[in-house]
């Protein structure tokens, strides 16, 4: 499992970061900053789900490896 970061639609609301600040950091200026997309655990990836769910703009994803 990975997470997906559409970079242009972050808009910088931080939600993700409120929920799972160890898997969604963010930069200097408020936005998602994931330079380790990899999810190696189970829980990661039901933590990281909860968490893409919660951005507004829909930037963030988990998917699979063989996912786009």
């Amino acid at each position: 499992m990975r997470i997906v970061v559409d970079r242009a639609l972050c808009v910088g609301h931080a939600r993700c970061h409120a929920l799972e600040p160890d898997l969604f950091p963010i930069d200097d200026l408020g936005y998602v900053d994931v330079t380790d997309p990899e999810l190696p655990a189970a829980d990661q990836a039901a933590r990281a789900r909860r968490a893409a769910a919660a951005c507004p703009e829909r930037a963030l994803r988990v998917v699979e490896h063989s996912q786009p």
